[in-house]
């Protein structure tokens, strides 16, 4: 999990026993995207929902436990923020779960297309970056090839714009 260090929970099983109870279990079954950060007192101070694939912004989950807790804050959370990603002409924006992002990584190598791979979760400034073309979310894979953006494992267009034929 990136070096955390504080105490995660995750609602398993019973299934969906504290998504109904924080009230953001969906009747189709399943949870919303439900972050909820609590402090040592058992006090409720944070609380962020939002569509399930939807991926949150770390640095601003870091900021908020710096807020509650500043004295066991991480080191380096705002040098992380400033750190710039890498770059170059072949960009994919993704993170190491992503499967697109996993198909994409092998489509590159298979047809020996040199790419950076910038992982959101580690750079917050592209993860912004990611955003800002993706109307708000976070959304991976995400290409800079030689400044056209593509939004999302679409390998028509990356085809297109790196002009490779079958």
């Amino acid at each position: 999990m990136g070096g955390i260090t504080y105490p995660l929970m995750s609602d398993f099983w019973p299934h969906g026993r504290v998504s109904k109870l924080y009230d953001v279990f969906l009747d189709e079954g399943k949870s919303e995207r439900a972050i909820f950060l609590i402090d040592k007192e058992g006090v409720l101070r944070y609380i962020d929902i939002h569509d399930i694939d939807d991926q949150p912004d770390n640095q601003l989950l870091f900021d908020q436990i710096s807020m509650i807790e500043p004295e066991n804050a991480k080191e380096g959370f705002q040098s992380e923020a400033e750190e710039e990603p890498p770059s170059g002409d072949v960009i994919m924006y993704c993170n190491s779960w992503c499967p697109d992002c996993k198909k994409a990584r092998a489509w590159f190598k298979e047809n020996l297309i040199e790419f950076v791979e910038v992982d959101v979760n580690k750079y917050p400034k592209a993860a912004k970056l990611v955003r800002s073309w993706a109307d708000g979310n976070l959304v991976t894979p995400t290409f800079n090839i030689h400044g056209n953006i593509i939004v999302d494992y679409d390998l028509t267009q990356i085809r297109k714009i790196l002009n490779v034929t079958d």
